[in-house]
């Protein structure tokens, strides 16, 4: 049970703080904090570097200063370390698509009352958004797995495996840095066509065109080519109801020779679904973007994974971001 004590203050503090985040959007949007650079600019120089009035554009970076996203000496502004390390485009670390993906969902989580009354999704999903709306999903995901994909993947010992299939993998980067780390894997990605130039692009840029192959398809509709050793299931299961994770386990585990193995990487809920806060929340998201998404607790996978067969079902320890896990199982 959360220890934190609400009253006026906090609560009035909550309501209002998609201010801070609207500050940041715009920021983002604008892509002000690349075009600062490592340099330090008045505001009439970033205002015209930026096609923008040099009056709101004052407000937007006082603001960031409040924020300490900006440092300000002698009316001339400059990037702080972090948002030089993150916010800044040609950065390694670079956040800005997730940021403007998180943009792309502030219309619909400010419709959470209808779809709570309703039960249905207000917005398309992401693989039927719009090119903008599709590469911010794409590149932020790409970004966000970049960040965890070589720590976990050295963690996940394969040694002795030979194909890993990752479903519905996007740009393949968990297939990359699994093949990186099990110098004996070869990988496919399975995947929407839309998501194939992107994908290979990635997977190009690694060097690993002879390693990571790309399969068309819908894992809902279609069948899965091949037999694998490996199979990696890395947030797809929250976009779907229970029976069609159901069916996407079964799927898979046909798909797997005798002995391999099943990952799924997920934001978990505890047993009684009412924590940790973030996969709490991701419920609630899942909702305004799908028919039957939500998140599930280690419990409600673990049933669905015996329901295939699969035995030997244990978390793995490992804990990222927004309280993602790892459950494994063998057949």
């Amino acid at each position: 049970m959360s220890s934190k004590k609400w009253n006026a203050g906090k609560l009035l503090g909550l309501s209002g703080g998609f201010w801070e985040i609207a500050t940041l959007h715009a920021a983002v949007r604008l892509d002000l904090f690349t075009v600062i650079g490592d340099e330090s600019l008045d505001a009439s120089e970033i205002a015209n570097r930026l096609k923008a009035d040099v009056r709101s554009q004052t407000m937007l970076l006082n603001a960031l200063v409040a924020m300490r996203l900006l440092e300000k000496e002698n009316e001339r502004y400059r990037n702080t370390d972090a948002s030089t390390a993150l916010l800044c485009k040609n950065a390694p670390g670079y956040l800005g698509y997730m940021i403007s993906h998180h943009y792309h969902l502030v219309k619909s989580w400010h419709q959470l009352d209808q779809a709570v009354l309703t039960g249905q999704q207000v917005r398309d999903s992401a693989g039927t958004a719009d090119d903008d709306q599709r590469e911010s999903f794409l590149m932020g995901m790409f970004n966000t797995a970049m960040g965890n994909a070589p720590k976990l993947t050295a963690q996940l010992k394969l040694t002795g495996k030979k194909r890993l299939l990752d479903l519905g993998g996007g740009p393949g980067t968990y297939a990359i840095h699994f093949c990186k780390n099990n110098p004996e894997l070869k990988a496919c990605v399975f995947d929407r066509p839309t998501t194939r130039p992107f994908a290979e692009k990635i997977i190009k840029q690694f060097d690993m065109s002879s390693r990571v192959s790309f399969q068309d398809g819908d894992f809902l509709k279609d069948n899965i080519q091949g037999r694998y050793d490996v199979v990696w299931l890395s947030h797809i299961l929250h976009g779907e109801g229970p029976q069609n994770c159901r069916n996407i386990i079964d799927k898979t585990v046909a798909a797997l020779e005798p002995g391999g193995v099943i990952l799924i990487h997920d934001f978990i809920l505890n047993s009684t679904m009412d924590g940790p806060l973030f996969p709490a929340l991701f419920s609630l998201n899942m909702l305004l973007g799908t028919e039957d998404g939500q998140a599930y607790s280690e419990k409600q996978f673990t049933d669905m994974l015996q329901e295939a067969g699969v035995k030997q079902i244990e978390r793995f320890p490992y804990q990222g971001p927004n309280d993602s896990g790892v459950l494994m199982g063998t057949i």
